[in-house]
């Protein structure tokens, strides 16, 4: 299973895609509802997002889910992130790509690793299956440019 939109694994080597995303029939795509409550804008504000490259990745062993990211978070020191989303990429492929993460989340400890944040995807339902797509940025943005 791909992403929505993807029709190819290749990439180029600064970690950008070189194909087109194919157009999609948005009469097949259906989203969740936005939440009907609101969120204080300083509760908000705590998150730390943060612009991370992907240094390493690679399956957990014995995990159905799971990918393990080392990852460049402009701290000088490797970061690492799991991440439940086998079913939609493979470890190689994602290699080299400029991810948008939260860094300041508590470290959980999944199938005996500890992660220290997670990756933002987005989520949508196509033809009746549900599709996960990353948040992907340009390579040229440095790894830990904080997200306003």
């Amino acid at each position: 299973m791909k992403p929505v939109g993807n029709n190819s694994s290749d990439s180029s080597k600064d970690g950008e895609d070189n194909t087109k995303a194919k157009k999609l029939d948005l009469s097949k795509v259906k989203v969740e509802p936005l939440f009907e409550d609101f969120v204080d804008f300083d509760k908000f504000s705590e998150s730390d997002f943060r612009v991370v490259k992907v240094k390493s990745c690679e399956e957990v062993p014995k995990s159905k889910k799971l990918l393990k990211f080392t990852l460049n978070d402009g701290s000088g020191k490797d970061r690492i992130i799991l991440s439940g989303i086998k079913n939609y990429y493979s470890a190689e492929d994602l290699v080299g790509k400029t991810l948008l993460a939260i860094t300041n989340l508590p470290p959980r400890k999944m199938m005996g690793e500890e992660s220290c944040g997670m990756l933002l995807s987005a989520i949508c339902e196509y033809d009746g299956e549900e599709v996960l797509n990353l948040i992907m940025l340009d390579s040229n943005i440095p790894a830990g440019s904080k997200i306003y």
